[in-house]
């Protein structure tokens, strides 16, 4: 077996051009190499293959058997390398065959997929999705890291200068309570909130949540009777009970029970959760990959408002 080492890739452009050209000034030419060079390619070729490769006839330089036994494979090769790092801003999503792997976690794979899958089948029928769940925003840097996803949609990540993240979309929380709740008519004004159960989502188990945080600036502390992790979850056990939870708006259209649902505004004012798509550095210019986030960034068309950051100092973590 040849010591592939030793061999430079610039000498078998120089053998592809030699036996298109069969001409040594004219070879150089097409590579952009000078008439000496070439003949010292020639020379090394000559070395490495044990073989004379061309030798001079009437009309030029003439291949032996070797040389044209090369001619179409080593083409081939060079073709394909050269397909291979030749990096363009184009990508054609129509004639893609690849995979994606997304980040997603409960909520936000409720949110994401239904859009961005009818995006993938009109414009990119032969891409796939592979989908990754994840429970925390240093889970998601993780999996970034580790090349396990090449995006993921949550929370801003914490600044690390190797994560990047585009706004994708935000979400408001509400109070939500049956329908025919003894409470449903009336204002849900602080006093009644708090005289109500209460079913707290917290995806990591931690009894906390941006409601408990915002009630405790006031210093004021509400009954939790129940602990889910997730949010549909809530919507149905609310829907069933005389229970109180708080959501997120959205929760409240995919639950499935949304007419058995009424929904009042939380008693303090809670600032919108934002959602961004969050993904490596090393990614950052690659064509698919730009044009994937560029469809989940036109799925969510809806002006970004200001918004303070409502989790920066909660251990709990929605995504």
């Amino acid at each position: 077996m040849m010591d592939l080492h030793g061999i430079d890739l610039n000498l078998l452009v120089a053998l592809d051009a030699l036996i298109a050209e069969r001409n040594v000034t004219r070879a150089g030419q097409r590579i952009g190499r000078t008439q000496p060079a070439m003949s010292a390619a020639l020379n090394r070729l000559r070395g490495l293959l044990r073989d004379e490769l061309f030798v001079r006839g009437p009309n030029g330089l003439q291949p032996t058997p070797r040389a044209l036994e090369l001619a179409e494979p080593i083409s081939l090769a060079l073709r394909n390398i050269q397909q291979t790092l030749d990096f363009t801003q184009e990508f054609d999503p129509s004639a893609a065959a690849m995979t994606f792997s997304l980040g997603l976690s409960g909520h936000t794979e409720s949110v994401v997929l239904p859009p961005l899958i009818r995006i993938l089948a009109d414009r990119a029928p032969s891409v796939d999705l592979r989908v990754r769940d994840y429970a925390s925003r240093d889970e998601a840097t993780r999996m970034l890291d580790a090349g396990e996803v090449d995006m993921a949609v949550g929370l801003p990540p914490v600044e690390t200068g190797r994560i990047l993240s585009a706004r994708l979309f935000q979400e408001r929380f509400v109070c939500i309570l049956r329908r025919d709740h003894p409470a449903a008519n009336q204002p849900l004004d602080m006093e009644r909130f708090l005289s109500l159960p209460h079913i707290l989502v917290s995806p990591e188990n931690e009894g906390l949540d941006v409601a408990d945080a915002a009630l405790a600036t006031k210093g004021l502390k509400r009954r939790v009777a129940v602990t889910v992790q997730h949010m549909a979850s809530a919507a149905e056990l609310v829907a069933a009970s005389d229970m109180v939870a708080t959501v997120l708006e959205s929760v409240v259209r995919q639950s499935g029970c949304s007419e058995r649902l009424t929904v009042r505004d939380f008693p303090l004012r809670l600032n919108p959760v934002p959602f961004v798509l969050n993904w490596h550095r090393r990614n950052d210019a690659h064509p698919a990959q730009r044009w994937l986030r560029s469809c989940l960034s036109g799925a969510f068309p809806q002006v970004w408002q200001g918004s303070e950051q409502v989790c920066a100092d909660l251990r709990q973590q929605y995504y």
